[in-house]
């Protein structure tokens, strides 16, 4: 009788596991296809649909649109794939200003949300929820690895970031951690292309490094500017200065650029020596560090979907915030808040057989959460 019991229920436990595997899931990936930040949104594209190929599941469904960097136009996309191509849960955003603009419309009509990137931080304190979660970071995170990092090489700092959500959390992350002296701290427009009364001003700073957040076209515009200028104080940054998207265009410029990082190609674990092969053989580039936050996205709802039904929110849910998942970053989990807890790493952007790319140097934090996960009750 026992062993009938036990026969029955390993039958309902797999038949369970089968049916959520079976289940079709719709996701709607919102992204910058368009654009001087088209980059970041391809690759986080590739990454994510990586992921679904190799899962070979045939019941996930990817749409895909152009938010085209407009918060106006991401709304509209998120709202007619919630009314009319009725998605379960909603995706790719890069931009900090247009998930702002999304999240709270998506999860007040019940849908998941998980981030590929942009991760601000009222997402992750007091206006956290539970049907938000971020496979990135926190915005904060990788400028609070360089405030740590600046404090024990350079004693005045130039900070620069664009004049938005992300732009804001950076520069706040940087001086959480950095003990030296600020030259000065600016703002600048979001898209701007010209660079030169702000790299006058780093000239003129007295400052022994340049802590500079510009992703995408933003960042390609200021680098070969600076190149050109002759400035020979180092600029420095989070990952996304010298990430694998832009140092092509960047070019030589970047040489010896120090930033941080979750990932790099040269990290050593099982998972990583699997992915960046693969990315490599789909697409005929280097992955960046997008495009692996987009896998480990693509990864964590597939493993949701294989352990619980997407129409059981509260089950499924709790199955992302296990986070089982094996991330070419190596340790992965979520913090209460469902921001990941990760070791951050020290990168040198390096040439190797022709090819511009980033190696780890060193480990800067290791498990690093976020600084408003205590504020998140939700």
């Amino acid at each position: 009788m026992k062993t009938f019991l036990k026969a029955a229920t390993l039958a309902l436990t797999l038949g369970a596991s089968s049916l959520a595997m079976a289940e079709p899931v719709k996701i709607g990936l919102i992204t910058t296809l368009s654009g001087g930040g088209a980059g970041l949104g391809v690759d986080t594209r590739d990454g994510f649909m990586l992921a679904i190929k190799q899962s070979g599941n045939k019941d996930i469904t990817v749409v895909t649109e152009d938010d085209a960097q407009k918060p106006e136009l991401a709304v509209q996309i998120a709202d007619k794939m919630i009314q009319s191509d009725k998605v379960d849960i909603l995706t790719g955003i890069v931009w900090s200003n247009l998930l702002m603009a999304v999240v709270p419309g998506a999860v007040a009509q019940g849908k998941i949300y998980v981030s590929t990137n942009a991760a601000p931080a009222a997402l992750a304190g007091e206006k956290c929820d539970p049907l938000y979660f971020n496979a990135a970071y926190q915005n904060d995170n990788l400028h609070e690895a360089m405030g740590e990092y600046a404090s024990k090489v350079y004693k005045k700092t130039f900070i620069m970031a664009p004049n938005y959500p992300a732009g804001k959390d950076s520069l706040t992350g940087f001086k959480r951690y950095y003990k030296g002296e600020l030259a000065s701290e600016v703002y600048t427009k979001v898209g701007q292309t010209d660079y030169a009364a702000e790299i006058a001003q780093i000239r003129a700073s007295g400052a022994d490094a340049a802590f500079v957040f510009l992703p995408g076209g933003m960042g390609i515009a200021f680098m070969k500017q600076y190149a050109q200028s002759g400035v020979k104080i180092p600029v420095i940054g989070p990952g996304f200065s010298f990430s694998q998207d832009v140092l092509p265009a960047i070019g030589d410029a970047a040489l010896g650029a120090k930033a941080s990082g979750q990932w790099a190609k040269d990290l050593d674990n099982a998972a990583n020596k699997k992915f960046v092969p693969a990315f490599q053989a789909e697409y005929g580039r280097l992955p960046s560090i997008y495009a692996v936050q987009a896998y480990d996205a693509a990864q964590l709802i597939l493993s949701a979907a294989s352990k619980a039904s997407v129409k059981d929110v509260k089950a499924f849910t709790a199955e992302l915030n296990k986070a089982d998942i094996q991330s070419p970053r190596g340790k992965f989990k979520f913090n209460t808040n469902r921001h990941p807890i990760q070791d951050i790493y020290l990168t040198e952007v390096v040439k190797e057989n022709g090819t511009l790319t980033n190696k780890i140097v060193e480990t800067i934090f290791t498990d690093h959460g976020d600084a408003y996960a205590k504020d998140c009750k939700k």
